[in-house]
C-alpha cells in the first residue's frame, strides 16, 4: 500500500524536528501537509520555522523505509494536527504533538478516559488498588489510559483488558518499541484490543527526556488523572501537575503515613487534588466533563441515540453502523433496574460494548443508573 502525498509530506514535517508550534501553525495556515511542504521557505519562515527546520524541509531526503513499512498496515494510523480525527482533548493542552502514531483503534483517543498512574514498584496494596480502580473505571465504560510502564501502569492496562474494557497506552518510545521490553506481549495485546499511541516515529528507542514529554500527552488525552501510589519525586506527579495545568481533574488515593509511596499522593491532596477512596467517586466527578465529549464521540462513532417523534421508547434507526447494537440494548432495557450481567446475557454483546453504550445513553439522558442497575428514563 503506497502512502498518499499528504502522509509523505506529514512524515517530512515530523522529521524536520525542532519546536512543534511553528509546524502546527504552518499546517493551520496551509490546510494540508502537501500544501505546507509546497509553500516554500518564505511561508515556512512566516510560520516561525527556524533555519535548520527550513533546511530540513528543502532536503529531498526519502522517508525512512522502516516508518513506511510500519504504516503499511490498516491497523496503524498517523494523525496530524490538520486531521479531523486528531483527538479533540489534545488540542487544548499547552504544547500539543504535531502528530500521533497509533497502533490500534484511533477512535479510542476521543473516548472519555481516566489516566491511571503511579509507582513502577508499587506495594501489594498499591497493586490491588490499581487493579480495582482500573477494572471499575473500565467496566463503567470509561477508557483507562496509562503509560505502559512497569508497576501501576501495567496493572491498570491488564485490569482493563481483563474486563474487555477500553484502554490506551501512551509511549515514550516509538509505537512499536515496548518499554520496558518485558511488556512486549502487553503492547501487542493493547494494539489488538485497544490502542498504543506515540508522537515518536516507529523505531524510536527510549530516551530519559522522552518520558516527561510523553506524560503531557497522557494527561491531555484524559479527563482526569488518578494517582495510585507515588513517591514525592516521581513521573506520576509530573503527569498530575501537567493534568492540573491543562485544567483537568486530579485524584489521589491516600495511604499509610508510614508508606513512602503514599507521600506523593498526600502531597497532591494537600495541594488541592481530590481524595479518592473508590472508583465511583472518580467516575461521578468526571460525568460532566464526559458529557462535553459525548456529542463528538457519538458523531465519530456514527451512533446516534436520540428519540424519534411519534414512536415511544425507541432509538432512531438507520443513521449509522452502530445502530443495530444500540437497538438491541435499548430493547433489553426495561423500566425496572436491570443488572449489567443480565443486559450482557440478553443482548449477546460484550461487557465492554454494553458499558460503553450505557455510558452514552446516560450522558444523553435516555438511561438512568441506580446501584449498578440500569433502566430507561421514565
Amino acid at each position: 500500500m503506497s502512502l498518499s502525498p499528504d502522509r509523505i509530506a506529514l512524515l517530512r514535517l515530523i522529521s524536520a524536528g525542532g519546536a512543534a508550534g511553528p509546524r502546527r501553525q504552518l499546517l493551520q495556515d496551509c490546510g494540508t501537509p502537501a500544501a505546507a511542504l509546497d509553500a516554500g521557505p518564505d511561508v515556512w519562515r512566516a510560520a516561525g520555522l527556524t533555519p535548520p527546520q527550513c533546511t530540513a524541509l528543502r532536503r529531498p531526503d526519502p522517508v525512512d523505509a522502516r516508518v513506511l513499512a510500519w504504516l503499511d498496515d490498516d491497523a496503524r494510523h498517523l494523525l496530524g494536527w490538520h486531521d479531523p480525527d486528531y483527538p479533540a482533548p489534545l488540542r487544548r493542552i499547552a504544547d500539543p504533538p504535531l502528530a500521533l502514531f497509533v497502533d490500534g483503534d484511533p477512535t479510542l483517543l476521543w473516548h472519555p478516559s481516566v489516566a491511571v498512574v503511579g509507582s513502577r514498584s508499587p506495594t501489594p496494596s498499591g497493586r490491588e488498588n490499581a487493579r480495582d480502580f482500573a477494572r471499575a473505571i473500565a467496566t463503567s465504560g470509561l477508557c483507562v489510559a496509562s503509560g505502559m510502564a512497569a508497576g501501576v501502569d501495567t496493572v491498570a492496562h491488564e485490569a482493563a483488558l481483563s474486563v474487555e474494557g477500553r484502554t490506551v497506552a501512551v509511549l515514550g518510545t516509538g509505537p512499536d518499541v515496548p518499554y520496558p521490553p518485558a511488556n512486549a506481549p502487553l503492547r501487542d495485546r493493547l494494539a489488538r484490543a485497544g490502542a498504543v499511541v506515540s508522537e515518536y516515529v516507529p523505531g524510536t528507542q527510549p530516551q530519559p527526556f522522552h518520558f516527561p514529554l510523553r506524560n503531557r500527552i497522557l494527561a491531555g488525552l484524559a479527563l482526569g488523572t488518578l494517582v495510585i501510589e507515588a513517591a514525592e519525586r516521581s513521573g506520576a506527579l509530573i503527569t498530575a501537575r501537567l493534568a492540573a495545568e491543562a485544567g483537568r481533574e486530579v485524584f489521589a488515593v491516600p495511604g499509610s503515613i508510614h508508606n513512602p509511596l503514599a507521600r506523593g499522593c498526600h502531597r497532591l491532596i494537600r495541594d488541592g487534588a481530590t481524595l479518592a477512596t473508590s472508583a465511583t467517586e472518580v467516575i461521578q466527578a468526571l460525568a460532566s466533563q464526559a458529557a462535553l465529549l459525548a456529542q463528538d464521540l457519538q458523531i465519530r462513532l456514527d451512533a446516534p441515540i436520540h428519540p424519534v417523534q411519534g414512536r415511544e421508547a425507541t432509538v432512531e434507526a438507520g443513521l449509522g453502523h452502530g445502530d443495530a447494537d444500540y437497538q438491541t440494548l435499548w430493547h433489553a432495557l426495561g423500566h425496572d433496574p436491570t443488572a449489567m450481567d443480565q443486559l450482557v446475557e440478553r443482548t449477546g454483546l460484550t461487557t465492554a460494548a454494553v458499558s460503553s453504550m450505557l455510558l452514552l445513553m446516560e450522558l444523553d439522558g435516555r438511561v438512568f443508573s441506580q446501584h449498578g442497575r440500569y433502566f430507561r428514563n421514565r
